[in-house]
């Protein structure tokens, strides 16, 4: 099949741990490297702005998504290959979703968590069947790694987690994992 885009779900905060951004610049560069356009929020801020900055300035390509009430407070990226506005945060995913051929999460929030589980559920309604890659950068993850596990152990997933969902600890880990797909 081959990934020409993938959609990367991140934080619109940097985090207090600073190897979370250099795993995000360094994820960019990569991505950049390798030729995946890199489809994302929309935003400027934070380690989403941080991927959108480290693909652009590696030669990339960065679509953007970003819902209207965003682009009314100015957090839109001015700087990247196509921005795209639309009605709101469930139209955002859509696209999204619609333009990439994988999903890379990152350390982030609620947004971020929100975005992870609906490309989850629609892997596990056959919505489609890209897979998603969690960068666990630091450990970040390990308690949800875990939560999931626990959910598979207790009957309540139709397939294994590992199906659709892998987990890396590192950048260069996750693009030898989405470039083997």
């Amino acid at each position: 099949m081959g990934v020409s885009s993938v959609a990367v779900f991140c934080g619109s905060k940097n985090g207090n741990d600073p190897l979370f951004a250099r795993h995000t610049v360094a994820l960019g560069k990569l991505l950049a490297a390798n030729g995946i356009r890199a489809v994302y929020g929309g935003g400027n801020v934070g380690i989403m702005g941080l991927i959108a900055d480290s693909v652009m300035e590696a030669g990339g390509q960065v679509s953007g998504v970003i819902p209207q009430v965003l682009v009314e407070w100015e957090r839109q990226h001015t700087g990247i290959t196509e921005l795209f506005v639309v009605g709101n945060m469930h139209e955002r995913k859509k696209m999204m979703y619609d333009l990439s051929d994988a999903a890379i999460i990152l350390p982030g929030g609620f947004g971020t968590l929100d975005e992870l589980f609906e490309m989850i559920t629609w892997n596990q309604l056959s919505i489609h069947d890209k897979h998603i890659f969690i960068l666990n950068t630091n450990g970040f993850y390990d308690h949800l790694i875990a939560h999931i596990g626990k959910m598979q152990e207790q009957g309540f997933l139709y397939e294994a987690a590992t199906q659709r969902l892998r987990y890396a600890p590192d950048p260069e880990s996750i693009v030898q994992l989405l470039l083997a797909d």
